[in-house]
């Protein structure tokens, strides 16, 4: 097992495994098994099911008793933003996790060391293998450093799932063709601006522009209910 990962989990999470092998499996991607079949190791695939499970329970107990005053649909999409993919890889990143992963020739050299969903996966394995090593006590212990904190600052309330919404305002009385494009892209290939619409049949009813399309389709959809919370 990588020293400096144990060092790193010991000194900034306070987190000493007892079972090595469990650790060593939650950062050993497919990837590496495929290529090193003589070690008999496991990847971390059955891990990730285990650590989703332990994380939608901490954050949903603690979103329950934060916002104890929301909805449940609006628990819900919070704790969707929390749980989604570029989230948990921003996590993932935060902890240095990006650095131990074994992953394959194949897989390095198409940099899956910064692909997202491999990231996502990784920190759902992470939280697996301290379930099974010392406990749900222990992943809210770890969870309370990395993202609880986010939490009470109101970081996700923020990032909330525009698109959604939007469509649930403009659905709820029928269908309707509600339409995203992409109308311009600028600055250079590394810091690209995308600037996205949004309409409903022929009506633009919102504009917004970002880093990814994605971003600037929430930024579009943020828009268009603002202007229709004005009506």
């Amino acid at each position: 097992m990588n020293d400096k990962l144990i060092r790193s989990l010991r000194e900034n999470y306070q987190i000493s495994f007892k079972d090595s092998e469990l650790l060593e499996q939650a950062f050993t991607h497919s990837s590496y098994v495929n290529e090193h079949r003589h070690l008999k190791q496991r990847d971390n695939e059955r891990l990730e099911f285990l650590g989703d499970a332990a994380l939608e329970l901490v954050v949903s107990e603690f979103l329950y008793m934060w916002y104890s005053d929301l909805p449940e649909g609006k628990l819900t999409k919070i704790r969707a933003t929390i749980v989604r993919e570029d989230s948990l890889a921003k996590f993932a990143k935060e902890c240095g996790f990006d650095q131990y992963v074994l992953l394959g020739k194949g897989e390095e050299n198409s940099n899956g060391r910064n692909r997202p969903s491999l990231l996502c996966d990784l920190f759902e394995a992470f939280l697996g293998s301290l379930y099974l090593d010392q406990g749900l006590e222990a992943v809210s212990r770890f969870l309370s450093i990395i993202i609880l904190p986010k939490i009470k600052a109101g970081v996700f309330l923020h990032e909330m799932d525009h698109k959604t919404t939007l469509q649930e305002i403009l659905q709820k009385n029928g269908d309707v063709d509600i339409h995203y494009e992409l109308i311009k892209e600028e600055g250079p290939a590394h810091n690209r601006e995308f600037f996205v619409t949004v309409s409903v049949g022929e009506h633009v009813i919102g504009e917004g522009s970002g880093k990814s399309k994605k971003m600037a389709e929430q930024k579009a959809a943020h828009q268009a209910i603002l202007g229709l919370e004005k009506k």
